[in-house]
């Protein structure tokens, strides 16, 4: 008895997991990429992205999936940590639809049509002709799994009710609803889904395992417990995406803090009771389940925090360890509001620019380093520089385009294309670092070593290369003629290095001292330091490009006063 309840739970779980999986997947396809421009193109206002990430939810039918895809965009810097709480607030709301279709399980036994469900769903998805009707086929075989699951479960815990032990052990989290809390925040972070931890609540409450009171702590407990999804996907990124996973956690853990009070008098469980009419039977018990799940998760996104937006963000930021080194991904720089001034907002372009010239050069600088040590420690933490380099490529380009739509002296207006060559400049330049970066990872898997003349080589090789950009960081940022001339001067003494080195290599590998693997490598990264070089030397041209212009600017001026 005991193994076939067991097989059936485990097996019921799997089919529900299963369908959720299958309906949230069909409903991703039929969106496409709207998910992702709707979360792109959100406004600051924090009620719509409520709203968005509500609408979201109730979609892919997964809280979880909202969260780590909100994470994932704040660690690309595509939204703000004020805009990704009002996406998670909502994604709190969303969750709660699949307790009210699942409620549908006892109200009009959907069950028996489970398996024509999967029959239809399986022809439609195998045999459609279209990818249209293949997706739908998909989603209607994802419900059809869902509630077949939903049944086993129930068949599973048929037998319990007999049990008086279990019964007992149930109910004592009616008297104890701390114990009841931490119960939901054990299954639910086992399960890594709080659908399917209410879920699991709601077949036990239909099955007379346990009533509806002693079922609300639990529920609260599962509002912390999904939360250690979006912390696990939130290991290892970004300063703002680890704040992002750390207010979906204050959010829940306040919210049941407080609302332990009213569950505690039963003065919850009693109005839960009276907005549903009639007493509470099996057959409206997952109803009531359903309520109190999404009563306490509207009261706390939408009445109590959406208000307090502002504060759950000072809290989390406060809360939330800033890593030593960590990249901002979001523009530090950029104000809308000084595009219409423009030498103003030229200026902060520039500074903007200087920052994403800082963060290549030490991702390049890191994976010289790891190319020569063949220490793997820092690797992350380039590929984490080159995300927020290609993220501030497109908002300073974003930003500068904006601004050439204003009314712009004639100055101003030749800069911005400039600046935007300088842009994609920089933005190759962590390509190389990367590119650096995979050659330091072939090494180390390659099990290959340089001689001492390749190691002396790399390293005269690259301090040539971080002096030329130290030096075109100073031309940028100060419009710097004789610097920017310096640069052309490196870019020379560069290309004599490689040609050289190259010839040197030929020779090591001639006289036998020299691995052959090892030396494809060795000149792969000397090519790719000259690529850098190139690039900066376009940087260096692009200022010397417009002091030419003011120049002649100011000469127009004086000739324009002369002549007048």
């Amino acid at each position: 008895m005991t193994q076939e309840v067991i097989f059936s739970l485990i097996g019921g779980l799997g089919l529900f997991f299963l369908g959720m999986k299958t309906v949230s997947d069909s409903l991703k396809k039929v969106a496409g990429d709207r998910l992702k421009n709707t979360l792109d193109l959100l406004t600051k206002r924090p009620i719509i992205g409520l709203f968005i990430g509500t609408a979201i939810t109730c979609l892919v039918q997964s809280s979880s999936a909202t969260t780590v895809m909100t994470v994932g965009f704040v660690n690309a810097g595509l939204l703000t940590l004020r805009q990704a709480i009002s996406i998670i607030l909502g994604a709190n709301i969303g969750t709660t639809f699949t307790a009210w279709l699942i409620s549908f399980f006892a109200l009009f036994k959907i069950t028996n049509y489970a398996l024509p469900a999967i029959g239809v769903g399986f022809m439609l998805h195998t045999l459609g002709k279209s990818q249209s009707t293949k997706r739908w086929g998909q989603f209607i075989l994802g419900f059809g799994l869902l509630f077949s699951g939903l049944g086993f479960m129930k068949d599973a815990f048929s037998p319990l009710r007999e049990s008086e032990a279990l019964k007992t052990f149930l109910l004592s989290f009616g008297t104890q609803p701390l114990f009841g809390i931490l119960i939901g925040i054990g299954i639910t972070m086992l399960l890594q889904s709080s659908s399917a931890t209410i879920a699991i609540l709601q077949i036990m409450a239909f099955s007379g395992l346990i009533d509806f009171r002693t079922a609300i702590p639990i529920i609260l407990g599962d509002n912390i417990g999904t939360t250690i999804t979006a912390q696990l996907a939130s290991i290892g990124t970004s300063t703002t995406s680890r704040q992002a996973a750390r207010a979906h956690s204050l959010l829940n853990v306040i919210g049941v803090c407080y609302m332990f009070i009213p569950v505690y008098t039963g003065l919850y469980a009693r109005l839960i009771e009276w907005m549903v009419p009639g007493p509470v039977t099996t057959n409206n018990v997952m109803l009531h389940v359903a309520l109190a799940h999404s009563l306490f998760n509207v009261i706390n996104s939408f009445i109590v925090f959406l208000p307090l937006i502002g504060l759950l963000e000072k809290l989390t930021i406060r809360l939330t360890r800033v890593k030593p080194g960590a990249v901002e991904m979001r523009p530090m720089y950029l104000e809308k509001h000084l595009l219409d001034s423009p030498p103003v907002a030229l200026r902060q372009a520039i500074r903007e620019i200087v920052r994403m010239m800082h963060i290549s050069r030490d991702a390049l600088v890191d994976a010289i380093e790891g190319l020569l040590t063949s220490n793997q420690g820092s690797f992350e933490k380039i590929r984490a520089r080159e995300d927020a380099v290609d993220n501030l490529q497109k908002e300073i380009t974003q930003y500068l385009v904006e601004l050439s739509q204003r009314n712009l002296d004639k100055t101003d207006a030749e800069s911005i294309p400039v600046l935007l060559h300088s842009v994609n400049d920089v933005e190759r330049v962590s390509d190389h670092a990367i590119n650096v970066l995979e050659l330091a990872e072939r090494k180390i898997d390659q099990k290959l070593a340089f001689t001492d003349a390749a190691v002396c080589a790399v390293m005269e090789i690259s301090k040539t290369v971080t002096n030329m950009f130290d030096h075109t960081i100073e031309a940028l940022m100060n419009t710097n003629s004789s610097v920017s001339m310096l640069v052309l001067e490196f870019e020379g003494r560069l290309n004599r290095m490689q040609v050289e080195m190259k010839e040197e290599h030929i020779q090591r590998m001639n006289e036998g001292k020299c691995n052959l693997l090892a030396g494809i490598l060795f000149t792969d990264f000397v090519n790719n330091l000259e690529k850098v070089g190139d690039h900066l030397t376009n940087i260096a041209q692009g200022v010397l490009r417009q002091l030419r212009w003011d120049q002649e600017m100011i000469q127009q001026e004086e000739s324009a006063r002369s002549s007048g």
